[in-house]
């Protein structure tokens, strides 16, 4: 039923002077069982109202009237919003900056249900909502800081949540005493340039499993257990290799290795089974067709069938799905000994799918024979599959084993796709891409978390995860004396930046970063020697 906005919808608008201001409509008949209703009124926006959207139903609120109403702003200017800011970035940081360091205290959230235990800054960061506006925008900007240096970094986000604070105090004193804010932002910036360029030229890099198992203990608070776990980890995965996490069952935690790519679609017929006791599809040496088609007619892959059976080799065909016919006739054969042939489903959806296929595709020296590219079946050679050195299907998943001679290629795309991640500012594309990275790596190492309670058991994950993040970061970038040691000796190279400068207040831009990497020295002594503990609800 076509809708008639003016003839279904009667909207009425109170007076200007009333308060707070509300917009009103009443559901009339001839309206279609759910419509969306939502204004743009001009006149509103301007004097800055927020107008809601409201979702009628026909069949329950015929007749019915709904009000949506606009909240009031609160507008902040000069030394009041000055001072809004700097306690909720205060709140925040004196919050997260007592988990600083290896000997870093834990915070309680208040959840419903079983309360959290803590020691990761950015899992801190993220809980906290002030209820005052100014305050949360304060801590909201933090709360960024953190974010961002974990997507990055994957650890240090208490040491980065403490520098912006001191920073911001230092930028907003500087601009309160008349220094030009823009100047400072270019000073700021030349100083944290030049110094990331010292740290990198003084960086040591990792070498050997004692490395790798200090940098994930100091990183997991001087957890020994954890740094042996992670150091097993790698050990077993390689440097290129990934770690995945995930709670156990048990009380234990466990290392499991798993050898291969691993995708989440198995076998369209358990018809194709070749190991009956374990219910899987084993094959060695096999050939791999990577399509993203349906396969309607079993015509099309005559030619691949007669010139796999020639070579006595085994079959997997990954599509987007077989016709009916085309499955019977595959299973036929093989029940009867012609073909050893399995197929899957393509896994994945959207553009994921089709980048995974290409992956699948690059690590077995398949062609992939994409719609889009007018690539059709009927014309494929035996030339354009690919080769598995193992394949291991099960009822709902595949892993396939590359051969040997395809290891520069996935090299090679598994660094396109890091770069890709270093360049995304998306947490979600990052997260995709990361996924990528650990099918294709040579091995993924599960991490199987155990542990008592609910609350424990959380806390482990994340400073397992904490130590994990750091350790392929110190193999990446290398490492640097800790305990704040690094910070002072950066800040020795200010002077040397700031004679490279003319602009005063860029100067005083550089002295800002000077100061606040002091900060973190400071006030770890002060945590030793006060020591601080809170919950926070």
């Amino acid at each position: 039923m076509a809708l008639s906005l003016s003839s279904s919808l009667a909207l009425s608008l109170s007076s200007p002077s009333s308060s707070p201001q509300t917009l009103s409509f009443t559901v009339r008949s001839g309206m279609p069982n759910w419509v969306r209703v939502a204004s743009k009124s001009r006149s509103l926006e301007k004097r800055g109202y927020e107008l809601g959207s409201c979702v009628a139903s026909k069949r329950r609120f015929l007749g019915s009237k709904f009000t949506v109403r606009a909240g009031p702003k609160r507008i902040s200017f000069g030394d009041e919003c000055r001072r809004g800011l700097l306690a909720g970035i205060d709140k925040l940081a004196d919050t997260v900056s007592v988990t600083l360091g290896p000997k870093g205290r834990n915070v309680v959230i208040d959840e419903p249900g079983v309360p959290k235990v803590i020691n990761d800054g950015v899992t801190i960061a993220r809980a906290i909502e002030l209820s005052d506006a100014v305050e949360n925008a304060g801590a909201m900007l933090l709360q960024e800081v953190a974010s961002k240096t974990n997507d990055s970094a994957g650890d240090g986000t208490t040491t980065a949540i403490i520098l912006a604070r001191e920073m911001i105090k230092l930028g907003l004193l500087a601009v309160a005493t008349g220094a030009n804010p823009v100047s400072l932002k270019k000073g700021i910036d030349k100083a944290v340039n030049e110094l990331i360029k010292i740290l990198r030229s003084k960086s040591v890099p990792v070498s050997g499993k004692e490395d790798i198992k200090a940098v994930a203990a100091i990183s997991a608070g001087n957890d020994q257990f954890i740094g042996d776990l992670i150091a097993e980890a790698v050990e077993k995965i390689g440097r290129d290799g990934v770690i995945s996490i995930e709670s156990s069952s048990s009380f234990d935690t466990l290392i499991e290795v798993q050898e291969g790519m691993k995708i989440d679609k198995g076998y369209i017929s358990p018809h194709f089974i070749t190991n009956q006791d374990k219910s899987i599809v084993e094959f060695q040496n096999a050939k791999v067709l990577v399509t993203d088609q349906k396969i309607t007619n079993i015509k099309s892959l005559v030619p691949l069938l007669e010139k796999t059976t020639q070579l006595s080799v085994p079959l997997l065909i990954i599509s987007e799905d077989i016709s009916s016919e085309v499955l019977a006739t595959l299973v036929l054969n093989k029940l009867r000994g012609v073909l050893n042939v399995a197929a899957i489903k393509c896994p994945g959806f959207g553009e994921g799918k089709k980048a995974l296929l290409q992956d699948i595709a690059l690590m077995t020296g398949a062609d992939f024979l994409a719609s889009d590219l007018g690539l059709t079946l009927e014309s494929v050679t035996s030339d354009q599959l690919g080769i598995a050195q193992k394949i291991t299907i099960t009822s709902n998943s595949t892993t396939i084993v590359a051969d040997p001679i395809m290891k520069e290629e996935i090299k090679a795309r598994i660094s396109q796709i890091k770069k890709d991640i270093s360049d995304t500012d998306s947490a979600y594309l990052s997260r995709k891409l990361s996924e990528r990275v650990a099918k294709l790596s040579s091995g993924v190492a599960v991490i199987k978390v155990g542990a008592p309670t609910e609350a424990e058991l959380e806390d482990r994950k994340l400073r397992i995860e904490d130590a994990k993040n750091a350790t392929f970061a110190a193999i990446d970038e290398g490492i640097a004396p800790g305990g704040g040691a690094t910070f002072v000796q950066l800040s020795k190279q200010i002077p040397q930046i700031k004679d490279l400068i003319d602009d005063p207040d860029e100067k005083i831009g550089v002295d800002i970063v000077g100061k606040g990497s002091m900060v973190r020295l400071s006030l770890r002594s002060s945590f030793l020697v006060n020591g601080l503990s809170g919950i926070m609800q």
